[in-house]
């Protein structure tokens, strides 16, 4: 198996799929060498490269864990070298983007890609943050395209049922409506909220007395960047759609306090509450 990008999500499925016995070879593909280095130390590939077609053409499966941004200069280098039945499939936060771009790089090769993305995602990154047991009881969402044969499909649900995922489907449009609401809009406003304390005059003296609320609502704010900013323009249409509507959820909330509306408030503040509840108690039934 080729890994392009050994970071937590990449790094954890070599692991818990070399740990399943269902790959014998690993081979880290990656920008920065010392990052690759640490994963070969760590045990979590068995070679490194720098060349992703390199990589490609040994391997039997391709797992796509880099920034979507990055994807398109990956691919293009692979598409020469890729052999029949090579499965391609990817960790990417969006989808509708990945199938594009797979349909652009990789026109005869569609039979054998399948895009997926477990959400399994933390703020930690490189490969030092990979471990086993990552991906166990997590969600998966597979978004295979027309042209996926069934058994690439089920090829690719299989690596994933070893690292103890359960699988979903989606189309990739509706991936991407989904995403955008509860993990693509909440990355950006803590990055924002963050930003905006920052660029205050006294945020020092701010930052000074944070406790665990700030921490609890900014935590995400320590994901990539890069990472974040490739999610936010792949999926500009979704996401304003939602900012759209938070930005009018805040306006009603802004005339309600300032009509002193107290009433209303505590309605929002309990529907939210009760809502955030529920999910919450159905999250833990989820292990």
């Amino acid at each position: 198996m080729a890994v392009v990008g050994v970071g937590l999500i990449g790094g954890s499925f070599a692991l818990s799929l070399k740990k399943a016995g269902l790959v014998e070879r690993v081979v880290g593909v990656g920008r920065s060498l010392e990052n690759l280095e640490r994963a070969l130390e760590l045990g979590v590939v068995d070679a490194i490269t720098r060349d992703a077609a390199e990589a490609a053409a040994e391997a039997d499966v391709v797992f796509l864990a880099t920034p979507v941004g990055q994807m398109e200069r990956v691919l293009r280098a692979m598409a020469p070298v890729l052999a029949a039945g090579t499965l391609v499939t990817d960790a990417g936060s969006t989808k509708s983007d990945v199938v594009a771009l797979f349909r652009a790089c990789l026109p005869t090769h569609l039979r054998w890609c399948v895009p997926a993305h477990p959400i399994a995602g933390a703020e930690m990154s490189g490969a030092a943050a990979a471990r086993y047991g990552l991906f166990e009881n997590r969600d998966v969402i597979l978004t295979p395209l027309p042209e996926s044969d069934a058994d690439s499909s089920e090829r690719v649900a299989a690596l994933w049922k070893a690292c103890g995922a359960h699988l979903h489907c989606l189309t990739p449009a509706g991936h991407d409506a989904v995403f955008a609401s509860v993990s693509h809009l909440p990355h950006l406003l803590a990055f924002a909220y963050v930003d905006m304390i920052a660029g205050m005059p006294d945020a020092r003296t701010r930052f000074d007395f944070a406790a665990t609320g700030f921490r609890d609502f900014t935590r995400i704010a320590g994901s990539s960047p890069e990472m974040w900013r490739d999610i936010a323009l792949a999926n500009r249409d979704a996401l304003l759609g939602e900012l759209s509507a938070y930005r009018s959820a805040l306006d009603a909330m802004v005339l309600e306090i300032e009509r002193g509306e107290g009433g209303a408030l505590a309605e929002r503040f309990t529907r939210a509450r009760e809502a955030r509840h529920n999910w919450y108690q159905s999250f833990l039934k989820k292990g």
